[in-house]
């Protein structure tokens, strides 16, 4: 029996990710970038009014708000100036700024030549033809300067960056429509078995809904793949041997659930023995310690062989599936995250083998350490419920020579994804 670290071994060391293809920024959201992209032009583009307000020289109201007297000793009259045109953003014509001038800028208006400072609307008394300046500025203040954000030659997105929004309104500011990144993997899910029948038909005496195809293909997505749900495939070898061979051409990973015992299994090894070396071993696991992995066909795509059980087919998913979809999408660390969290009621596990048990991951509102509540591996629970699987966020992990776990006692757990 393998350990699960030595399976895991062999199938990462399996791994190949799709060569960098270039697509359309609005496609590439989520994916890695796959090249430096280096700005061309400076960002912004031109001295621009960062809000709404009258673009004047600093000089000219650096008085503003000082109280000051005439040559009589009376209050000198408020500091005011001329408004003498108005630049709306997306303005092409260029105004020059003459001395103890304003000019009403809207916000990313280009700044009138000459004007080094804006007046936002609340330093003044809001006047069209003329305002009275409340207080002063200084050069630069509510002015976005040429290359403030990017100067020609920088880099906007490094190669090795998940590109989410930032990087797409960034890649649009910089004026690419287009950017090289690691793609997809294309995944392919199968479900065999003469019992299955699809949900949109009413299942007869002996048969059961095919569940496998689509909850592995959400699981894949949810993990990154490009998924290609191809659902039930019949258990003759010549059909079985010709759909997985199609689906070998156009994936980069192949699922097929519901082929691991029984006659089953022995019409899938007739089946796919001209396609490459498929091994079925028993990992010390649980759920789902009988499976199979091989690397099938000219381009030795690796080919994956899951539990009937949904939920045993799901978890040895989560455990060996979807690391490999993450390396393939050039991500650094392919596996969930791992916290401590302490037991709110007994677990039991099998030994000699490592428990993937559903749970609920809370938090302790005293002390803010993590609690789990077990949904499954429970004494007198079964581990092939599937409704426990959808509640559970995450998976308890037991070590192999673990047993009996106590309430109170330190477990690791795995975050899955994020539910609501």
């Amino acid at each position: 029996m393998r350990s699960v670290e030595e399976q895991q071994a062999r199938v990462t060391a399996a791994a190949v990710a799709p060569r960098p293809v270039r697509v359309a920024i609005s496609e590439a959201q989520g994916l890695l970038c796959a090249e430096e992209v280096v700005t061309e032009r400076p960002l912004p583009g031109f001295d621009q009014a960062a809000i709404d307000g009258y673009a004047v020289r600093s000089v000219d109201v650096q008085d503003a708000g000082v109280t000051a007297t005439d040559e009589d000793g009376e209050p000198a009259a408020e500091l005011s100036l001329p408004v003498v045109g108005e630049v709306r953003a997306g303005s092409r014509q260029p105004i020059r700024l003459q001395p103890r001038q304003a000019v009403r800028v809207d916000t990313g208006a280009p700044l009138p030549t000459l004007a080094d400072a804006v007046l936002p609307l609340e330093f003044t008394d809001g006047g069209t033809a003329r305002i009275k300046v409340h207080k002063a500025v200084r050069s630069g203040d509510y002015v976005r300067r040429t290359g403030d954000d990017v100067q020609p030659g920088d880099v906007a997105v490094r190669a090795g960056t998940i590109i989410g929004s930032a990087q797409v309104g960034l890649l649009a500011a910089v004026g690419r429509d287009k950017v090289l990144v690691h793609p997809r993997p294309r995944l392919s899910v199968i479900s065999v078995g003469g019992e299955l029948v699809d949900v949109d038909r009413t299942p007869g005496p002996g048969q059961v809904y095919d569940v496998n195809s689509y909850a592995l293909a959400a699981a894949a997505r949810d993990a990154g793949a490009d998924v290609n749900r191809v659902g039930i495939v019949g258990t003759d070898p010549k059909t079985l041997r010709e759909v997985v061979e199609g689906q070998l051409i156009r994936s980069e990973i192949v699922v097929i659930a519901g082929a691991v015992g029984g006659g089953a299994l022995e019409d899938v090894r007739e089946a796919l023995s001209e396609l490459g070396p498929l091994e079925v071993d028993r990992v010390a696991m649980h759920p789902g310690s009988v499976q199979g992995f091989g690397q099938l066909g000219r381009d030795e795509v690796p080919t994956f062989l899951l539990p009937a059980n949904p939920v045993g087919a799901l978890v040895v998913f989560e455990v060996m599936v979807r690391p490999l979809i993450r390396i393939a999408l050039g991500r650094r660390h392919p596996m969930r995250r791992v916290v401590p969290a302490r037991t709110v009621s007994p677990i039991t596990s099998i030994p000699g083998r490592k428990g993937f048990l559903r749970g609920q991951l809370m938090r302790d509102e005293a002390t803010g350490d993590y609690l789990v509540q077990a949904l499954g591996g429970a004494a007198g629970a079964s581990s092939h419920l599937l409704a426990t699987l959808a509640e559970a966020n995450c998976l308890v992990l037991i070590d192999p020579d673990v047993s009996e776990v106590r309430t109170g006692d330190p477990v690791d757990v795995a975050f899955l994804g994020q539910r609501g």
